[in-house]
């Protein structure tokens, strides 16, 4: 099975922190040249240092200052960026935090307009940025992070569910176009992780539900058949294999990475 990366390059949005850097590493640990991208620079910096601790010799790692919230700036710089390294990606990681929680009938207009351009029309913007790329050099595999909300919409998470089921179409109907070019376009669909995330998440029904925290996570963890919350590592294992000439016929598919607590096949 062909699992080498090596000669590749890999733009991996969010990847300060979290499930981006755990995907950073592990497409890293397999031979890519890996470009971080997220908002903060100095946790850029210390990541680009712990992906140099591991650097093959052919291996030449960077990263990138962007902010997703406004779409035509990411744009100016990731453009920028790929002049300035000359570089063409071949494997695209599209990974954005989502949206706050809330009810839908709470849900202001504007936040689904924020949702859209953050995760939609930036997914949408990088993808058609890059993929000429792919075609030219024969090897393209873009990879979305979204949410098992696409599959089964979650309590509380309004905004989120709408933006994600959208995010999931779109990039259905990209991969059915660019398949012919033998690129493929896929999601993984992450269950509770642990992450600062989930943290917000536990800390913010414990405040409505007026309970422990730790009541909380034991709620969360009764409803996953294997009884705990995925590490960053495993969800970035998936997107790893996505990654890989292993996996040059799947595409258009949802790949759930949650301990089988999705209610549905």
């Amino acid at each position: 099975m062909n699992l080498d990366l090596s000669g590749k390059n890999a733009f991996v949005s969010g990847s300060s922190k979290g499930i981006g850097k755990a995907i950073a590493t592990e497409l890293a640990k397999l031979g890519a040249n890996v470009t971080l991208v997220a908002r903060t620079e100095t946790a850029l910096m210390q990541g680009l240092i712990d992906l140099s601790f591991s650097a093959g010799a052919e291996q030449r790692h960077d990263y990138l200052v962007a902010d997703f919230s406004n779409p035509e700036k990411l744009r100016a710089a990731v453009e920028r960026h790929m002049m300035k390294t000359n570089k063409t990606y071949h494997i695209l990681v599209n990974n954005t935090g989502g949206p706050p929680s809330g009810k839908i009938t709470s849900a202001m207009e504007d936040e689904f307009l924020t949702a859209f351009n953050n995760h939609l029309i930036c997914n949408h913007l990088l993808t058609t940025l890059m993929m000429e790329g792919m075609k030219k050099d024969g090897y393209g595999r873009v990879i979305n992070i979204i949410s098992t909300s696409v599959k089964i919409p979650l309590k509380g998470l309004g905004v989120s569910n709408t933006i994600r089921g959208a995010v999931a179409s779109w990039a259905k109907t990209m991969a059915n176009e660019l398949g012919e070019y033998g690129i493929t376009v896929n999601n993984v669909l992450p269950g509770a992780t642990q992450t600062e995330r989930l943290k917000e998440i536990v800390a913010n029904k414990s405040e409505k539900q007026k309970i422990a925290a730790d009541a909380v996570e034991k709620e969360m963890l009764a409803e996953i058949p294997l009884g705990r919350f995925a590490k960053p590592e495993e969800v970035a294992a998936a997107v790893a294999f996505l990654a890989t000439p292993a996996a040059a016929y799947i595409s258009g598919i949802n790949v759930p990475v949650d301990g089988g607590r999705t209610g549905s096949l």
